[in-house]
């Protein structure tokens, strides 16, 4: 049984500063980590994949030769051969359920409206050329992240898709990762990670091809590095340390509320997680049952949740009303929004802002982030209100489209005429004018 006591944070009993500080993520100061990463992105972007093997073999301890970056086919092979086969089948079932969910989210190619007889306006969609998913690997190996990032870039007909993902010391790429990236048919493996590989990315190397947005979750070093190259490749949305807001009305057991608090608490120290609910009772109850769960942990991932449920980014928020609780959450915006209550539909309509949510007690967060189908690549630190999670919209942009009869300009053009006028801008009107309709007549009658 561990020592360590879950925080508690009384709403009422906070001042403005307080609660304030209680909706602080660790990515909401990245001044920090834009001086570390400034360095390193103007390396890389004068040495290319020297500076990648340097920084190799400075952040991960990982011994990888400038010519040595791309995985290699034997490698792929390798890495089949040695993992699990009933992991293997694991994988296979996630990319199933993630590629059928994100087929169904296509939109058709080309959708055109006639919103006045002559006049057709719609747009068309198409995929973007080529997009760099990062996956992770410092507090562990996510074999996941390459399933949830590129399946939907590939769904949503991306020609050019990569992984970059830091080596391990031994200058190999993780085996299920590898095993994942060709579930997911993608042969593009780059050993380089951190700030490093979104520089590479951005820029191009000898090796890592420059691509036209990156994906993916990542630590403020990768956070910072987006933010810096956002000019030369979209960052995609933000996707931070994890986060989680738990609610319940207390029509659950203490210990599933208790399950899922340890669940994004073990990702890292720099998660940020609640449970927030109107009853002091039920919160009482569900610290207790933690540090019994804790001890069920391995030792460094217990001591990640220990971490952040006992810090100030984490533990139970008690408010004093089930409206000011709801309150709270929609201020969040969490990333993953889980509600544990028997009834869990009838609090849907009261979420606004979260990248996901998940309804009553079967529907484990542990089953989203790994195998149900939507992407578990979800905005964080506040995003949530203006953003939405990873989908093949990421990958997808839309082209307006337009189309006028003869007749129809008839109708639309001294409109546009006068607005043009009106605005200053003598070329717009010159060109919807009798001046245009002259050209056209001309044309006409020398075709005849």
């Amino acid at each position: 049984m561990s020592d360590t006591l879950v925080s508690i944070h009384t709403l009422s009993a906070l001042d403005d500063a307080q609660r304030k500080a209680l909706l602080q993520r660790t990515e909401s100061d990245l001044s920090a980590f834009i001086d570390k990463v400034n360095p390193i992105i103007e390396a890389v972007r004068i040495d290319g994949d020297a500076a990648l093997a340097d920084f190799a073999r400075q952040f991960d301890k990982a011994q990888v030769a400038a010519d040595q970056l791309r995985a290699t086919t034997e490698e792929f092979s390798a890495a089949r051969a040695s993992i699990d086969p009933e992991l293997i089948t694991t994988l296979e079932f996630a990319a199933g359920n993630i590629r059928h969910f994100h087929e169904k989210q296509m939109p058709e190619t080309l959708v055109l409206h006639e919103t006045h007889r002559g006049v057709l306006v719609g747009d068309r969609w198409n995929a973007i050329d080529s997009v760099a998913c990062y996956v992770p690997r410092g507090k562990g190996s996510f074999p996941s992240s390459v399933l949830m990032t590129a399946i939907p870039a590939k769904v949503a007909g991306v020609r050019k898709v990569v992984i970059i993902t830091p080596p391990g010391p031994d200058g190999t790429v993780d085996p299920a990762t590898l095993v994942a990236a060709e579930i997911a048919g993608v042969s593009d493996v780059f050993k380089c990670g951190g700030a490093q590989a979104i520089a590479a990315v951005a820029f191009g190397t000898q090796t890592v091809p420059k691509c036209d947005k990156v994906v993916g979750p990542g630590s403020p070093w990768v956070v910072a590095a987006k933010k810096q190259l956002s000019s030369l490749i979209d960052p995609g949305s933000p996707a931070g340390p994890s986060e989680l807001i738990i609610f319940s009305d207390g029509s659950v057991p203490a210990e599933l509320v208790a399950l899922d608090l340890c669940v994004e608490s073990e990702h890292g120290p720099d998660s940020s997680v609640f449970f927030v609910t109107d009853n002091a009772d039920f919160a009482n109850a569900v610290a207790s049952c933690v540090p019994a769960l804790w001890s069920r942990m391995g030792n460094i991932r217990a001591q990640y949740s220990k971490t952040v449920l006992s810090g100030p980014r984490g533990g139970i928020v008690i408010a004093r009303t089930r409206a000011d609780a709801l309150a709270f959450v929609n201020d969040y915006a969490p990333e993953h929004l889980a509600v544990l209550a028997d009834n869990a539909w009838q609090y849907l309509a009261c979420f606004e802002h979260a990248g996901e949510i998940l309804l009553g007690p079967h529907s484990a967060i542990s089953v989203a982030n790994f195998v149900l189908g939507p992407s578990h690549v979800l905005p964080t630190g506040g995003a949530a209100k203006t953003t939405s999670p990873l989908s093949v919209f990421d990958f997808l942009k839309r082209t307006s489209i337009a189309s006028l009869s003869k007749e129809a300009y008839g109708g639309f053009a001294a409109h546009a005429e006068r607005l043009a006028r009106y605005e200053g801008f003598d070329g717009h009107a010159n060109a919807v004018s009798t001046i245009r309709d002259e050209a056209l007549r001309s044309a006409a009658g020398a075709s005849t």
